[in-house]
């Protein structure tokens, strides 16, 4: 859940430098940047301590599927707004939903977790940082990084999707 609190400040921070400029601009990024990276490590964190500490619990697989739903959502709304193209945004929050959603597809078929792409989440969250970093210097990084993170996204559900279709019409 804490993965939700550093989304939100990245999101936030992403939001908010839309609309300073100069040294102040420069450290909500800071911030943005660093809320991205402290979700992965939520994420990264409690992984460790459910599969490698056998903490896992009953409702783990719900712990684990819907913070990362709303974390990516939060950063990437904030991100658009940030841009000023709210739209741009909501796309790039809704294709890592997609790409969640055929990886557990597969694995409610009885298939292995697919957690491949060519913008998977630890991808994603890497982009998002340099967008950051290039952005301080470049304003419309924010937009041009909005954009590829759709096309990566999006490549990725195509991916994910043939892998899906391919691995279903094998026979088991």
């Amino acid at each position: 859940m804490a993965s939700i609190v550093f989304a939100a400040l990245a999101g936030g921070a992403f939001w908010w430098s839309g609309y300073v400029e100069g040294w102040p601009r420069v450290i909500i990024l800071i911030a943005a940047a660093l809320g991205c990276q402290l979700r992965l490590l939520c994420n990264l964190f409690d992984g460790m301590a459910a599969v490698e500490g056998g903490k896992g619990e009953p409702d783990g697989p719900f712990w684990n599927e819907a913070p990362d739903r709303a974390a990516d959502i939060l950063i990437f709304v904030g991100m658009g707004l940030g841009a000023g193209f709210p739209a741009l945004g909501w796309a790039a929050a809704c294709l890592p939903v997609l790409t969640a959603y055929l990886r557990e597809l597969g694995s409610s078929n009885g298939l292995p977790a697919d957690f491949t792409g060519p913008l998977a989440k630890p991808q994603r969250m890497a982009v998002a940082t340099g967008i950051v970093v290039l952005s301080i210097a470049w304003p419309a990084t924010l937009i041009w990084g909005l954009w590829a993170m759709i096309a990566g996204t999006a490549l990725t559900a195509l991916f994910r999707s043939m892998r899906l279709v391919k691995s279903l019409r094998q026979p088991r």
